[in-house]
């Protein structure tokens, strides 16, 4: 099995393992003369990355959530995932977060790939074009049919939500 990625620019960065024992594939923003998508939960708007000294980079104010793409598409082999999850340091050090973590992008997605961060803080964050902004943990799933039917009690967990009561 192979994932198979197509960069949209010449600069752009494929998914990477820091070292042979990660699980997790690096991922990089890419900003260069890019829109991004930005809400705050009430409402949606698009703004752009910011130039200086040609290094492009963009301020994600506090409360507010982007779709920061990272300027590549990929085909996955059918039966695999690819889960988008936070990386520790950036979590730590800067305070970003992802908030649908793990985010799933199907195997069947042909369009360019974006990470949704959120800043909770109550500072702006600074994010630059090239920097590692999420990981991606590769899955196999399994696509069951589903069939209406009469679910009887099988054991004595009943009553609870997810616990054993314990």
């Amino acid at each position: 099995m192979t994932v198979i990625i197509e960069l949209l620019h010449p600069d752009a960065q494929a998914p990477k393992r820091a070292t042979p024992g990660s699980a997790g594939y690096d991922l990089f923003a890419y900003l260069e003369a890019r829109a991004i998508k930005c809400s705050d939960g009430e409402r949606i708007w698009d703004t752009s990355a910011s130039s200086d000294q040609g290094e492009s980079s963009f301020m994600l104010e506090p409360q507010v959530t982007a779709l920061i793409p990272l300027g590549f598409k990929a085909r996955l082999p059918e039966g695999i995932e690819a889960q988008i999850r936070p990386r520790s340091g950036t979590s730590f050090k800067k305070g970003l977060q992802i908030p649908n973590a793990p985010g799933t992008i199907d195997s069947d997605y042909p369009d360019e790939w974006m990470v949704i961060l959120r800043n909770p803080t109550a500072r702006a964050i600074r994010i630059d074009h090239g920097e590692r902004i999420a990981q991606m943990v590769l899955a196999r799933y399994e696509a069951l049919p589903i069939e209406a039917g009469k679910v009887g009690v099988t054991t004595t967990r009943v009553g609870g939500f997810g616990s054993t009561g314990r």
